[in-house]
């Protein structure tokens, strides 16, 4: 796929089927096994077949905030995605480190072994940018195995479910979002992460622009100004040009919510787009799947997000 190119809609991978295997990876920062068996054994649950690959509860010989070496990392996921038997790869967590093995991975193996389902968000977004990207495939920006708050909270337990399962049911996206720029805007999803998006710029794999996109941002732990940096550093690289509509997820820890609504509307309004906040994806309770790749209608004024097609094929 040109990098350069305008956003357009991707390669949607199977619904997964009652029976499938799907692989567990830990890309990024260490996992909880307690909260790992606790996801297993949810997966288990919908009538899948949970595979751990084998360095997910690997520490880092010395940098505990990554789970394993970059290397094992960029392995566990070449060897999951490339094994015929699995349907699906799923992440366990975020936290950091994805930047750090994501050129270490065969994108070429991953290519011939054709397309799956893959799933996770957070530190994640460099993959989601990576799968775009290098394979031109959509993938689901969604609550992760070992997530402290997909374990306890059901409807987003649910809305996964239905999203692997039974993705009709799950085409047009509803959520409790507000209105900040009125509008209506067409266009392909895209997103993650925003402080992750900033930090892809100038890679030479990376997205050069969301033109023609619907942006799905969030983050975690970034600071008002912080949030500004990032947005910032997107403006002046001109990645936000063109682009179609925006929605804004969770700002969790982030600081007072006021500020930061502050911070997106002076840097995001002057674009002239469709801007809706509080679209109920990312670090939050009740978190939706949003898929990333797919085209649909963003609805700022009603907080939707129609889609049309299913995120992934029957």
């Amino acid at each position: 796929m040109n990098n350069a190119a305008p956003t357009a809609p991707l390669a949607r991978p199977p619904r997964l089927l009652p029976g499938a295997r799907v692989a567990v990876v830990a890309p990024s920062g260490p996992v909880p096994e307690d909260r790992l068996q606790a996801g297993l054994d949810l997966l288990r649950g919908w009538d899948l077949d949970p595979v751990v690959a084998p360095h997910v509860l690997d520490p880092h010989p010395e940098f505990g905030y990554l789970a394993g070496t970059d290397a094992d990392r960029a392995r566990d996921l070449e060897r999951a995605w490339c094994d015929p038997s699995v349907s699906a790869v799923f992440c366990a967590r975020g936290g950091y480190g994805a930047a750090r093995m994501v050129e270490l991975v065969d994108w070429n193996a991953l290519r011939a072994a054709g397309p799956k389902v893959f799933l996770g968000f957070s530190d994640v977004t460099t993959l989601h940018e990576a799968f775009a990207l290098r394979l031109g495939l959509v993938t689901l920006h969604g609550p992760m195995v070992a997530g402290a708050d997909f374990l306890k909270n059901a409807q987003a337990q649910e809305h996964l479910r239905r999203t692997l399962f039974e993705p009709e049911a799950v085409q047009v996206i509803a959520s409790p979002g507000r209105t900040l720029v009125g509008g209506r805007a067409r266009g392909v999803t895209l997103g993650g992460c925003l402080s992750l998006l900033s930090a892809d710029l100038g890679v030479p794999a990376a997205r050069r622009s969301a033109r023609g996109g619907l942006l799905f941002i969030e983050d975690t732990g970034e600071e008002p100004y912080r949030l500004d940096r990032c947005v910032t550093q997107l403006l002046r690289a001109g990645w936000l040009e063109g682009v179609a509509g925006i929605a804004l997820g969770s700002w969790e820890e982030c600081g007072p919510y006021d500020a930061v609504r502050a911070v997106l509307l002076d840097r995001l309004g002057d674009l002239g787009v469709p801007l809706v906040e509080d679209f109920g994806f990312g670090h939050c309770d009740g978190a939706l799947t949003v898929p990333f790749g797919v085209p649909g209608e963003l609805d700022a004024d009603t907080g939707m997000l129609r889609l049309d097609v299913p995120a992934l094929a029957a």
